[in-house]
C-alpha cells in the first residue's frame, strides 16, 4: 500500500485490528520494511497493537529524493570536517512519518525506531508530543557528538560500497550482519534472508548515503527530548558498535521518566532472544500510558 505524505509517497504495510492502539515501527538506516520480522510483528499484534511498518524516503519502495549533491564526496568532506550539504534531515523524514500517520487517520500513536528510526520517531515526539502516546528508542541517540559515536570498525564498515552483484552482496550483508549482531546473537538465516528480500526488492544504495547524510548533518534532539514529558522507554545493547552504548545512555537522561533497558551481548541489532523482553516492556509502557 501507498500514501501521500509529505509531499512524496510513502510504501507501508498494515498488521492487525485498525481499532486497536497504533504502533508505528520506524526502521533504520537504509533498511527497507521487510527487515522486520513478521513473527516480532504479530507479537505485537498479539498484545492487542494496530501496527504499521513502512519504507522511509529513499529506501524500498518509497519515493527516491532527486538530487544534485555528490552524497560520497560529502560523506568524505564530512569525515575531514568540511562543511556539507544533504539533501534533507532527520526532519523531514519525521514529518515523512507522522504524514503517513495523516494519511492513515491516526491521531495519536505509540512510537518504536531502532538505530535511525530511533533519531526520528525522537525528532518525530520533539515536533508533536501531544500525538505520541509512548516513545521507545532502540539502539539509537540523540545526535550529540560526544556520545554513540561508532567504532573505527563500524564507520569502515558504513563506508564500504555495496556489491551490485546479487550473491556478492547477501554474502557480504551476512559478514557485515554479523559484526553489527555479535557473536551471541548472530542469526545467519534470518540476516541471509531479510536481506535477501531487500535486495530483491530495491537495490538503491545511494539512498543509504543520502540517509546517513541526514543523521549526520541534522542537529541535536538533546534539548527537545529534555523539554518533552512522553512515556518513554530506551533499549540498548551493551556491545554495539555501530551506536555505541553512551548514545542509549544519553537518550534516557535526556527524557524524564524514561525506562532504561540496558540489553547484555546485545550489538546493533534487535535479537529473537530479546525479542519477548523488549515487547513486555513496550506493552507495559503503552499500559502505563493509557492509565
Amino acid at each position: 500500500m501507498r500514501a501521500q505524505a509529505n509531499g512524496i509517497e510513502i510504501e507501508y504495510e498494515t498488521f492487525g485490528d485498525p481499532a486497536d492502539p497504533p504502533l508505528l515501527l520506524v526502521m533504520g538506516l537504509g533498511c527497507q520494511l521487510v527487515w522486520w520480522n513478521e513473527d516480532f510483528v504479530q507479537a505485537f499484534v498479539d498484545r492487542g497493537f494496530y501496527v504499521i511498518t513502512f519504507d522511509n524516503r529513499d529506501v524500498g519502495l518509497s519515493t527516491k529524493i532527486e538530487t544534485h549533491i555528490d552524497l560520497m564526496a560529502s560523506v568524505v568532506g564530512f569525515l575531514q570536517g568540511d562543511a556539507i550539504e544533504a539533501p534533507y534531515q532527520l526532519a523531514d523524514m519525521a514529518a515523512d512519518a507522522w504524514g503517513l500517520c495523516d494519511a492513515l487517520g491516526l491521531d495519536r500513536v505509540h512510537l518504536f525506531g531502532g538505530s535511525m528510526g530511533g533519531m526520528i520517531v525522537q525528532q518525530m515526539t520533539v515536533d508533536h508530543p501531544e500525538r505520541v502516546l509512548s516513545l521507545t528508542s532502540v539502539m539509537s541517540t540523540t545526535g550529540d557528538p560526544d556520545v554513540g559515536q561508532p567504532t573505527p570498525e563500524a564507520v569502515a564498515m558504513l563506508l564500504t560500497p555495496a556489491p551490485t552483484g546479487r550473491e556478492e552482496n547477501i554474502e557480504q550483508s551476512v559478514v557485515s550482519g554479523k559484526f553489527l549482531a555479535g557473536p551471541q546473537h548472530f542469526d545467519e538465516d534470518w540476516i541471509r534472508e531479510r536481506n535477501t528480500r531487500a535486495f530483491d526488492r530495491c537495490f538503491h544504495p545511494d539512498g543509504q548515503t543520502a540517509q546517513l547524510l541526514a543523521i549526520v548533518t541534522s542537529p541535536s534532539r538533546s534539548e527537545g527530548l529534555r523539554n518533552i514529558d512522553v512515556p518513554a522507554l530506551v533499549v540498548h545493547g551493551d556491545i554495539d558498535p555501530l551506536v555505541t552504548f553512551s548514545g542509549g545512555e544519553r537518550t534516557a537522561e535526556c527524557l524524564r521518566g524514561s525506562e532504561f533497558l540496558p540489553l547484555e551481548g546485545m550489538g546493533h541489532d534487535i535479537p529473537r532472544y530479546y525479542w519477548s523482553t523488549i515487547i513486555e516492556h513496550v506493552t507495559a509502557l503503552a499500559a502505563r500510558s493509557n492509565a
